[in-house]
């Protein structure tokens, strides 16, 4: 292959929208995964190469765009305003994704007739107390946080630092420069970074179908079908009428925006990998303006979890439906208030929520022995049923964030309907 060859299909490469490449790379780690076999798993660092880059972004990308985005607001109610929304909102569609999870749940009966009497008991890991986390917002050391990469702690933090700037004013117009440049610079390099997504997504779905393979899941088909029929509903029935009801926006444009994020939520599995990923595409496909995008995207990737709530309390009526421990109403509205402080409390990092669903289990009478059975029964082909529910999360976030800016006028429509090329 000659020079100008090579020139030729680096160009065609790079001309190809993003989100195609990155969903040709989905489709062939299936296929290859699915023929290599466990020999898929040697590949996977590339994949995890990836995840590292992404993740090598994330805090300086959330605590200089956030700043920047705080101080160019102009008015320091105006933060108090988004922020109360922005909550409300979280809650309501977190609440709305736990009530469709326990009606498919029911019309679908996926724990009737499991024997779990083969499952291996997994290792149950301890909850957060919430006065836990909650406490772990303030940092002790803000140095300390960012090299740990506590991103609650980094917003807590960086908030602070926009809201002083605000109220000092013209005098930290210097620093304000600064930190716009540097939330630029940041953006740059996620972008770079982005670039290597078809090479990394390849490498960890080949891995996930290699190792685990889709076919796992049909050990348990009808709690998969349950769980992403359930993503799709939430995705396309909640998300799909906030677009169009609320804001009379097209669901279709919202979501050909959201698409590269959206795979590479599925691909890693993490809200907290995909936000770099997250961030870009609200500002650049969705006219997501980074006073709301750097503020609403990463407090949602801590406490926005539709997805992980979802699958928690179909997990829930399927154990309870396996072990026959009948459920009255009063055990599904503790189920819906257990679930909603669960998922808020959950790591945003692939699989965290298998092992915190113990709260929920046992608030309806399951014993310690029984969820474990439960958790090694599932966790054999959680991967698949996690990519699922981490593109919900992540989708949740982009759609509060539309809502968001545009009830706060931080919303450019003409990039909306635009081409939505990241």
């Amino acid at each position: 292959m000659d020079v100008s060859e090579g020139e030729f299909m680096l160009r065609t490469w790079f001309e190809i929208a993003l989100w195609k490449r990155i969903l040709l790379a989905l489709a062939l780690g299936v296929v290859v995964g699915s023929l290599w076999g466990e020999g898929a798993a040697s590949i996977r660092w590339i994949g995890d190469l990836f995840v590292r880059l992404i993740g090598m972004v994330v805090v300086p990308l959330v605590f200089f765009t956030l700043v920047s985005g705080v101080m160019s607001m102009g008015d320091p109610q105006k933060l108090g305003s988004l922020g109360v929304k922005t909550l409300a909102l979280y809650m309501i569609t977190t609440l709305i994704a736990i009530c469709i999870g326990i009606v498919l749940a029911l019309l679908l009966k996926p724990g009737e007739g499991v024997d779990l009497s083969l499952a291996v008991p997994g290792t149950l890991q301890e909850t957060i107390p919430l006065s836990e986390r909650l406490m772990s917002i303030v940092p002790r050391n803000p140095i300390a946080s960012l090299a740990e990469g506590n991103v609650l702690a980094v917003i807590f933090f960086a908030l602070l630092l926009g809201v002083a700037g605000l109220v000092v004013g013209q005098k930290a117009k210097p620093v304000g420069d600064v930190v716009d440049a540097a939330s630029e610079i940041m953006l740059k390099i996620t972008s770079w970074v982005m670039e290597v997504a078809p090479f990394g997504v390849f490498a960890l779905i080949a891995w996930v179908s290699g190792t685990q393979g889709v076919l796992a899941l049909l050990d348990v088909v009808r709690l998969a079908i349950a769980v992403f029929l359930g993503c799709i509903l939430h995705m396309t029935l909640v998300y799909g009428s906030m677009m169009k009801v609320l804001l009379r926006l097209s669901p279709m444009n919202f979501f050909r925006g959201a698409r590269d994020a959206m795979l590479v939520a599925f691909s890693t599995s993490s809200s907290s990998a995909t936000m770099p990923v997250t961030l870009s595409v609200a500002e650049r496909n969705l006219g997501i303006r980074p006073v709301v995008a750097t503020t609403v995207i990463p407090l949602g990737a801590t406490i926005n979890m539709d997805g992980t709530a979802l699958y928690v309390g179909i997990v829930t009526l399927f154990a309870a439906q396996a072990f026959g421990i009948p459920l009255a109403f009063a055990d599904y509205l503790i189920v819906i208030g257990a679930t909603t402080l669960v998922s808020v409390g959950t790591a945003a990092v692939p699989g965290a929520s298998l092992f915190l669903m113990s709260v929920v289990m046992s608030a309806v009478g399951m014993s310690p022995e029984q969820i474990a059975v439960v958790v090694g029964f599932i966790l054999p082909f959680d991967r698949p049923l996690d990519m699922a529910r981490t593109c919900v999360n992540v989708t949740g976030d982009m759609a509060v964030a539309t809502v968001v800016a545009n009830w706060e006028k931080e919303f450019d429509r003409e990039v909306f309907d635009g081409p939505n090329r990241y």
